[in-house]
C-alpha cells in the first residue's frame, strides 16, 4: 500500500495535509503535535503500526496545522482551530461517522470534536488521553523548556527526543530529533508546548457519546497512567486498559495494544463504511452565506474578537447544514462565504434559517440566499452558473433574511412549513435574465 497526499482548507483559510491509505470503514488519526507523515512512512516501525491500521480500514492522517506540509505560518493554534480543522476534513472527505484514534494532546483535539459534532463520531480510541495539560506538566518545566527551543532548537530537540524515548533505543531518539527538526520551526514548536500544557477538556468530556477505548502504558512518564483513567473516569462511555511499556502514541505492531483496537473497532459493524462517491453533476439545492459587512466588523471588534466570532459561527452553520442533511463545500469558508448543497429544498430553507438564528445569536449576520439548479462537483468544489445565481441572491438578503429564487419556491410550496413574501423580478450581476426572489417567513 502506498498513502496519497492531499490538501482541504480549513475554516480560516489554513491549508492542511492529509494522507489516506487502504480501503474500508474510515479510521480517521488525529496526530500529536509534532506531525509529519510523510516523514513517519520513511521510519519502518511507523510505517508497519499505520499499514497495520490501514488493514480492513480507509485509515487517513494530516499533519496539524503548522507543522509537517500543512500550512506553517498560522498564528492560531487555539484548541478551536484543530477542531475545525478536524471538522474540515472530515467534511472534505464526506466522512459521515468515521472511527477516530488520537494520542496525546491529540486526544484532547480528539475529545473536543467528538462533543462538539456527537452525531458524527462512531468510536474513539486514545491513547495516553489527559484532561488537563497543567496535570501532567508543570509550567516552569515548560517556559524552560521553551526557552531552550528559541535559544538552541538543536538540543532542546535532543532534550525532547530522550524526554519522549527516556529508555531509547539512541536510534530512535536521534530519529525522533530529526523528525522534530523536519516537522515544525522552532517557534511553532515553542508555542505547541504552550497549547500542550494549557489546553483543558474538562467541559467537553461528559457531552462524548461515542463508545471509547483508552490505552495507556503503565511506565508512561510523559503522561502518567492516572491521567488516562482520569479521563476515562469523566467519559459517558469508556473502557480503560492499561499496556505494559512506556509509548505515549503509538501502537506495536502486533501487539496486545493493537489487537485491542481491532476488537473495539469491530464490535458491532454495520454502520456506513467508506465514503461516498462524489457525484459528476445533477440538480442541487444551494445555500449561500456571507457575513454581512465583514471587513468593517474585523474593524470595529478586533481581529481577535472577529475571528473567534466568526469561527464559532463557522461552526454553528456547518451544525445546521449536517443537521438538515446539506453537505459543506469545502472550497468555501466564511472568509468567502458558506457554500452547502442539499437534495430537498425543504431542508436547504431550514439549514437556511438555524445559520440566520446562530448568526444573531454569535453578533455576527448573515445574507443568506437559495437557488436550484444544475451543478458539476469536481476536486471537492461545485461549480455552475446556479452556484452564481445562489451567491448574488445572497447578496441580495438583508442581514439575518433568507432569500431564495422561485424555482426553490416552487420546490418547497408543499413541504417546507414557511411562507413566501415576493420580492420581485431582481437584475443579478452576471446574469442574463431577472430572477423572481421570495424572502422567507413564518407560516401564516
Amino acid at each position: 500500500m502506498e498513502p496519497q497526499t492531499r490538501f482541504c482548507t480549513s475554516g480560516d483559510g489554513t491549508r492542511i495535509a492529509y494522507m489516506t491509505l487502504g480501503e474500508g470503514p474510515p479510521l480517521l488519526h488525529v496526530q500529536a503535535w509534532s506531525s509529519n507523515f510523510e516523514v513517519s512512512w520513511e521510519s519502518a516501525y511507523d510505517r508497519a503500526w499505520q499499514e497495520q491500521l490501514a488493514q480492513g480500514h480507509l485509515y487517513i492522517t494530516f499533519d496539524r496545522r503548522g507543522s509537517g506540509a500543512s500550512q506553517r505560518d498560522v498564528q492560531d493554534l487555539s484548541l478551536e482551530a484543530h477542531v475545525a480543522d478536524v471538522a474540515a476534513l472530515a467534511g472534505h472527505l464526506g466522512l459521515e461517522r468515521p472511527d477516530m484514534i488520537a494520542a496525546t494532546d491529540g486526544a484532547c483535539v480528539s475529545i473536543a470534536y467528538a462533543a462538539e459534532h456527537a452525531a458524527r463520531v462512531a468510536k474513539l480510541v486514545l491513547l495516553a488521553p489527559f484532561v488537563r495539560g497543567r496535570d501532567i506538566v508543570s509550567s516552569e518545566a515548560i517556559k524552560g523548556l521553551q526557552e531552550l527551543i528559541r535559544g538552541n532548537w538543536s538540543l532542546a530537540r535532543a532534550a525532547i527526543a530522550n524526554i519522549a524515548y527516556p529508555t531509547g533505543p539512541s536510534e530512535r531518539q536521534r530519529w525522533f530529533a530529526d523528525f522534530l527538526r523536519r516537522s515544525a520551526s522552532p517557534e511553532t514548536a515553542a508555542r505547541y508546548l504552550e497549547f500542550h500544557a494549557t489546553v483543558d477538556v474538562t467541559a467537553y468530556l461528559p457531552r462524548v457519546t461515542a463508545p471509547t477505548l483508552i490505552l495507556h502504558g503503565r511506565g508512561d512518564r510523559n503522561v502518567p497512567i492516572r491521567a488516562g483513567r482520569d479521563v476515562a473516569a469523566l467519559l459517558p462511555d469508556a473502557r480503560f486498559i492499561a499496556l505494559d511499556g512506556i509509548s505515549s502514541g503509538t501502537l506495536d505492531p502486533g501487539g496486545s495494544g493493537y489487537a485491542a483496537v481491532a476488537e473495539f473497532l469491530d464490535e458491532g459493524q454495520g454502520r456506513a463504511s467508506s465514503p461516498a462517491p462524489e457525484p459528476g453533476s445533477g440538480t442541487a439545492i444551494i445555500l449561500f452565506a456571507d457575513i454581512v459587512d465583514s471587513t468593517a466588523l474585523a474593524g470595529q471588534l478586533g481581529n481577535t474578537e472577529f475571528r473567534e466570532r466568526s469561527r464559532r459561527l463557522e461552526m454553528l452553520v456547518r451544525q445546521s447544514i449536517e443537521a438538515n442533511a446539506g453537505a459543506t463545500v469545502e472550497g468555501r469558508t466564511l472568509g468567502d462565504g458558506v457554500l452547502a448543497t442539499f437534495g430537498s429544498a425543504s431542508d436547504a430553507i431550514a439549514a437556511a434559517r438555524e445559520c440566520s438564528t446562530a448568526g444573531a445569536n454569535v453578533g455576527l449576520q448573515l445574507h443568506l440566499g437559495l437557488h436550484a439548479g444544475d451543478v458539476i462537483h469536481e476536486d471537492g468544489n461545485v461549480y455552475g452558473q446556479a452556484v452564481s445565481i445562489a451567491a448574488r441572491i445572497s447578496d441580495q438578503s438583508a442581514p439575518n433574511e433568507v432569500l431564495v429564487s422561485q424555482t426553490v419556491r416552487d420546490l418547497a410550496r408543499a413541504s417546507s412549513d414557511v411562507s413566501f413574501e415576493d420580492r420581485g423580478e431582481r437584475e443579478l450581476k452576471g446574469v442574463g435574465e431577472p430572477v423572481r426572489v421570495f424572502a422567507v417567513r413564518e407560516a401564516v
